[in-house]
């Protein structure tokens, strides 16, 4: 996230100035370092290095999932047949949504079959479970 939003929650455009010239050039860059290394800074006092890090902590929200949540949200992934089910087997299920699965090799090895079941299978999936997938490939050969 831009530093500009950390202008909006109250910190002034110097101490901003201060923090990228120290090397700190987006709000998660602030979020993972020690409070020492903020009052490292010139020029940021630890009542501003505080400010600084809650600001950090509003604007980009580092909670904690539970189990059930991430169960939850990995119950919706949808996986698409590759067309193959020894591959399937291989990939455990199929190629997951909501992730980015390269497939590379060498030429003539069935790479654009696979693209083209892919787009097939979720367009059927989209049908029936009326959700959006996309599926989008590239050939650099």
């Amino acid at each position: 996230m831009n530093f500009i939003f950390f202008q909006s929650a109250g910190i002034a455009a110097a101490d901003v100035k201060k923090l990228r010239e120290a090397g700190f050039h987006t709000v998660e860059s602030i979020q993972f370092v020690p409070k020492k290394t903020l009052l490292a800074v010139k020029g940021i006092s630890e009542a501003k290095a505080d400010k600084i890090i809650e600001a950090a902590q509003k604007l980009v929200p580092f909670g904690f999932t539970t189990a059930t949540e991430f169960h939850q949200k990995r119950s919706e992934i949808i996986q698409l047949t590759t067309g193959s089910k020894e591959l399937d087997k291989l990939l455990q299920g199929g190629i997951e949504t909501g992730s980015i699965t390269e497939l590379f090799g060498e030429f003539r090895t069935g790479k654009t079959q696979i693209c083209h079941t892919l787009a097939v299978t979720c367009q059927v999936r989209q049908i029936s479970l009326n959700s959006c997938v996309v599926i989008h490939w590239l050939f650099p050969e």
